[in-house]
């Protein structure tokens, strides 16, 4: 087992009114951080086709390389039901040319993995139909990508397969051996399952997870007839690695006793407690790192005895 430690590019892209980074200067800051490589993120401002012909991608593999950045994840972003009700627009067509392009990108840079989703259902076509229409896509991905020797990885994030039973059943439908799980605990820890069972289930077909913590803060609504609330679906908060809900070491443990050996990546992909400003950044990066070497000492020792 050879457990690596990413930094997403997602965290310092000022998506969410946080203090942002150019891709260069991301790049540096992973590097500076001491983090094994990167998980780039497949869109403006950062690493999007439109704007890496050849020339930049090559200027930018030769970045990496210079910043011993050695493990490398593409973030990709479709969702295979958009537009769903317009039939005559041929979406899956289009989502998989992207798809196939990000692997072709991620090639070029010198890695072998991209990170998709499936889709969010839309109330155009009935689930099985949706199912369908994501399986065929991901199988057609994965015979594309596998030209360029690249991984298509399929993160629990959209509705269907968010479940991490159904996410075994969709990968195994998928049956392509360039078709894996990029399996997180957010997902399963939102819905209440036991997530070492999720993660020991998971794990044979995980070669990529991506962690981030929070603390749930309750909502609630105001009914006047009744002088009363009604509890509303908690708000997530983010916070520190070991501060939030999400036992991590349970977690990454019963991963790897499941099979689990690849690369973790950190992000901060909503907004902050202690606010979006390079400092508080950092230094949330920097808690994850200081876990993530402590877990890894503490399961490689075990190894070794």
């Amino acid at each position: 087992m050879s457990l690596s430690a990413l930094l997403h590019s997602v965290s310092y892209s000022g998506s969410w009114g946080q203090a942002h980074l150019s891709l260069n200067e991301f790049i540096d800051k992973a590097a500076g951080l001491g983090y094994d490589g990167v998980m780039l993120m497949a869109k403006r401002p950062h690493l999007s086709v439109l704007d890496y012909g050849p020339k930049q991608r090559a200027e930018l593999r030769k970045h990496l390389e210079a910043r011993k950045l050695r493990d490398l994840c593409i973030a990709g972003y479709n969702n295979f039901t958009g537009d769903l009700e317009h039939g005559e627009v041929p979406q899956r067509e289009i989502q998989v040319q992207y798809i196939t392009e990000l692997a072709r990108l991620t090639h070029d840079l010198g890695g072998r993995l991209v990170r998709i989703f499936t889709a969010y259902e839309h109330p155009s076509a009935g689930y099985t139909a949706q199912w369908n229409l994501v399986l065929g896509a991901l199988k057609e991905c994965a015979q594309r990508a596998a030209e360029f020797g690249v991984t298509i990885g399929v993160q629990n994030h959209h509705d269907i397969a968010v479940g991490y039973e159904s996410m075994l059943d969709l990968v195994q439908a998928v049956n392509e051996p360039n078709c894996k799980a990029l399996f997180d605990a957010w997902a399963p820890a939102l819905q209440g399952v036991d997530i070492e069972v999720a993660a020991r289930t998971l794990g044979p077909v995980t070669v990529h997870t991506t962690i981030a913590n929070y603390q749930k803060r309750p909502r609630y609504h105001y009914e006047p007839a009744v002088v009363n609330y009604r509890a509303a679906t908690p708000y997530a908060q983010a916070v520190p690695i070991d501060e939030g809900f999400i036992d991590y070491r349970k977690y990454l443990g019963a991963l790897c006793s499941g099979g689990f050996g690849g690369s973790v990546a950190y992000e901060m992909c909503s907004p902050l407690m202690g606010g979006g400003s390079m400092e508080n950044l950092d230094l949330y990066a920097n808690r994850f790192l200081e876990f993530f070497h402590e877990f890894r000492r503490r399961t490689e020792s075990a190894a070794a005895d």
